[in-house]
């Protein structure tokens, strides 16, 4: 959860298929995602991450992936996970939207504005509404696929 929460923080004002083009490069970079590591760094990672081309070099997006981490380090010492509470809005169940039409495709969903505030209070930045919703659909909590789609019924799993 944790790395897609990376990812899509670096996502923002950008296209998904750069960040998965440069995913195993994040990983490499991040310590494969691991928070204690990345908890970490300092401001001479934060230059060295600065100078790989093979990531997204944004300062203020590279901070918050480090803030992010000991914002979750804290969650992790009150005996919570990250996978845990984000689940926990939906009882467990990813949402099927049922979708019909790209029309129908919200950038932002009332329960995603919920999930940042409550992210906002423990202290995680540079995490949207936009941000979360994304999030939801890449790690399967909301099918948002058109019920047309062959990856549709592959969602619902």
């Amino acid at each position: 959860m944790f790395e897609l929460l990376i990812l899509e923080t670096f996502q923002a004002r950008l296209n998904w298929i750069t960040i998965l083009n440069k995913r195993d490069n994040f990983r490499e970079a991040f310590f494969n995602f691991d928070v204690d590591k990345i908890a970490q760094m300092d401001e001479d990672d934060i230059a060295y991450l600065m100078q790989n081309a093979g990531i997204i070099r944004n300062r203020q997006k590279i901070r918050a992936a480090l803030h992010n981490a000991h914002m979750l380090k804290g969650v992790h010492d009150r005996d919570k996970r990250l996978v845990e509470i984000l689940w926990s809005y939906l009882d467990g169940k990813p949402l099927d939207m049922k979708r019909t039409s790209i029309e129908e495709l919200p950038a932002v969903k009332a329960l995603s504005v919920k999930i940042f505030e409550d992210l906002k209070k423990l202290g995680f930045k540079s995490i949207g509404p936009k941000t979360v919703y994304a999030h939801m659909q890449a790690s399967g909590k909301v099918n948002d696929h058109l019920v047309s789609c062959p990856a549709y019924d592959d969602c619902l799993e």
